[in-house]
């Protein structure tokens, strides 16, 4: 008797799940495509590239000063006194933990481009989330995935994407970005 009453309750949730599970609306977006077809985030890229640019350089010019440092080191050590051959290792090693504390600095997990990309995205990430949301709602879906993301599409249909109708909330017309060449912007 028991038996058959869980069996029962089992098939009601199952046939429940089921039928919600078939009401459910489920879209998706392609982030990136998204984010390509934005002007403003051009413009954010070109930014970091020249950051990355600069401090790149700046780095290759610190790693070749404290190269030359220790070529001459090697050149002279025999010349120098016990104190001044401690002297300068002692300087090779400050200028390479300074050259090493300047690299995490721009580039770690919390270095300065990490910062930048964070403050320069975000207003550019609320702005599409809040248009998907929009479309989302006046469309009537209850989830919308990013393709681009960490989900695994094995099979998607066109029909559910959004991202063109994302676009066209963000006032992107796509048939003028595809007809005539972007303007470099900065």
């Amino acid at each position: 008797m028991k038996k058959s009453i869980f069996l029962i309750a089992f098939i009601a949730l199952v046939w429940n799940t089921d039928s919600v599970l078939a009401q459910q609306k489920i879209a998706y977006i392609r982030s990136e495509f998204i984010l390509g077809k934005l002007p403003e985030y051009a413009s954010v890229q070109q930014k970091l590239d020249r950051l990355t640019q600069d401090w790149e350089g700046e780095l290759r010019r610190k790693k070749q000063e404290n190269d030359e440092l220790f070529r001459e080191y090697q050149a002279r050590e025999l010349l120098y006194t016990p104190e001044n051959r401690n002297a300068k290792r002692q300087e090779i090693i400050e200028k390479e933990r300074v050259l090493e504390d300047l690299r995490r600095r721009y580039f770690g997990p919390e270095g300065e481009l990490f910062k930048q990309q964070e403050g320069l995205m975000k207003p550019i990430q609320e702005r599409v989330l809040t248009a998907v949301e929009k479309v989302a709602q006046r469309d009537g879906y209850d989830y919308v995935f990013d393709k681009n993301g960490d989900f695994v599409f094995v099979f998607t249909k066109d029909q559910f994407d959004l991202s063109e109708l994302v676009l066209k909330e963000l006032g992107i017309d796509l048939r003028n970005i595809n007809a005539q060449p972007r303007p470099n912007r900065d």
